[in-house]
């Protein structure tokens, strides 16, 4: 099995994934650099310039959150307004999210993993642990926002696809989560499994997850299984497709079985 990313693994991809964020701005668009009022499909109203505002943002958000060991959110406004920021000057937007980076990854590491402070999942307890993972995710799947935007290759290591893949199905199968969204329980039914498969990846990855909606609760798990509908694709599409970032129509995706059931899936479990 691939190799499971720790929490310093994390930290670390905060700044690598910024990185490649901010590399590929550099590269696209040739000399000039891309252009950072470019649309971004995937995140409806926003540019290039605004995504990485709100990445920036969101990783100094948890980064506040960490340090004060805060037992509440603070305000968020600054990242979810993003009308301020509509024309970017990449000297400025560059240097800035790097330092964003930095400091989030140097606080975590300071703060420990194991370091209480409030998070965004159900209940009480919440550690450091969870925003490590979770901001390099987010900074990850914004990298591929902004790729998408400017017409840029996107591509992952293989362990981080397949973490980024596991805490997906771990967040969108929180039994807790019925409460703030009683309409996933439409997914609960009989017949109702859904399985993925990278095409693309050692047997030893174990790089396939089996979704189960036949219970009380959505439930996954990594193991090869029939399923009442079948996702077959590279690593990379697989990812971008539960993130919605890559349509169920793409020509790199092999679609068996209930396609109705994965599109109904995809719709009640987004997020990200």
């Amino acid at each position: 099995m691939t190799r499971q990313l720790t929490y310093e693994d994390h930290c670390a991809e905060i700044i690598t994934q910024s990185h490649r964020l901010r590399t590929l701005i550099n590269d696209a668009g040739g000399a000039e650099g891309a252009d950072l009022t470019t649309p971004v499909p995937s995140c409806p109203g926003w540019n290039v310039g605004q995504l990485v505002r709100h990445l920036g943002g969101t990783q100094r958000w948890a980064e506040t959150i960490v340090r004060t060991r805060a037992p509440q959110p603070p305000p968020d406004d600054d990242f979810r307004d993003l009308s301020p920021y509509a024309d970017e000057d990449p000297a400025v937007l560059e240097p800035w999210l790097a330092e964003s980076a930095a400091q989030l990854a140097d606080t975590l590491r300071a703060a420990g993993p194991d370091a209480q402070m409030w998070t965004p999942l159900p209940g009480h307890g919440g550690t450091a642990r969870f925003f490590a993972r979770r901001m390099a995710h987010e900074t990850l799947i914004h990298r591929a926002d902004a790729a998408l935007a400017v017409g840029a290759d996107f591509t992952v290591d293989e362990s981080v696809a397949i973490d980024a893949l596991d805490e997906w199905m771990e967040l969108g199968a929180l039994p807790q989560m019925f409460d703030f969204h009683p309409e996933r329980r439409e997914l609960l039914g009989p017949d109702r499994t859904l399985h993925f498969h990278a095409t693309d990846t050692p047997p030893e990855a174990a790089a396939e997850w089996l979704v189960d909606l036949t219970g009380d609760t959505i439930t996954w798990r990594r193991a090869h299984e029939k399923a009442t509908v079948a996702v077959r694709g590279p690593l990379t599409d697989l990812l971008l497709l539960v993130y919605r970032r890559r349509p169920v129509t793409s020509t790199d995706l092999e679609i068996l079985g209930d396609s109705t059931l994965l599109n109904f899936w995809l719709e009640r479990v987004g997020f990200g």
